[in-house]
């Protein structure tokens, strides 16, 4: 279970103070994958990351009862001075997991050969988020967050193999996505709720939040 009680955030933009949300309670179940609808600049991002643990609110109370994700393809918790191999092994130790499991599956999906070995600030923009994607799928989590769609990167090989994966993984999973477009949602989601106003308004349906994020994002 992930739950937010009274939870605020905002920023100053220079101009003004933008509300991302006020005093909002909710509660995610496990085993109720659903999604979050919202315009670009709405603050998305922002929430997802407070429900990973990287950002904390400005008031209120974030309980996670459960192994959360952080957001599927973030790179933040990546030291790009560190060899991948250090990268696997530290964030595996941060988790309580075998450090030698993790670095074998990361070294294995990853399959960059000697690049393994190397500070991860050396590779290339596809290597870096192949590795960032094989880290995630190298950690069992309970609740899955998913930031606009589902990673993917320019190799046709590792996509195929870590989509497999990934695929496995949330059929026994639960899954969070935020995004604008409600067509992000459809696979995995039955339910949605619509960020308007700084609170997340909850529907039994996506249908019934798609045509209320519809509305609200046209007039």
């Amino acid at each position: 279970m992930l739950e937010f009680y009274n939870v605020s955030k905002s920023f100053w933009t220079g101009k003004t103070n933008k509300v991302i949300l006020h005093e909002a309670s909710f509660r995610i179940e496990l085993g109720n994958s659903m999604g979050i609808l919202a315009p670009n600049g709405s603050g998305k991002t922002t929430i997802i990351n407070m429900m990973a643990g990287l950002e904390k609110p400005d008031d209120g109370v974030i309980t996670r009862s459960c192994r959360v994700s952080f957001p599927l393809g973030f790179m933040g918790g990546i030291n790009h001075r560190h060899t991948a191999t250090e990268n696997a092994r530290y964030i595996a130790r941060l988790y309580q997991l075998d450090p030698d499991e993790v670095e074998a599956f990361c070294r294995w999906l990853c399959d960059i050969g000697d690049y393994f070995d190397m500070p991860v600030g050396t590779y290339s923009q596809g290597m870096r988020s192949r590795f960032a994607f094989a880290l995630m799928l190298g950690i069992e989590f309970d609740l899955y967050l998913v930031d606009e769609g589902m990673p993917a990167t320019t190799d046709v090989k590792f996509n195929r193999r870590a989509g497999a994966i990934l695929k496995e993984r949330l059929d026994d999973a639960t899954v969070l996505i935020v995004s604008h477009q409600a067509e992000t949602l459809e696979r995995y989601c039955n339910s949605a709720a619509v960020l308007s106003g700084g609170q997340l308004n909850f529907f039994d349906t996506l249908e019934e939040a798609k045509a209320i994020y519809d509305y609200e994002t046209q007039s």
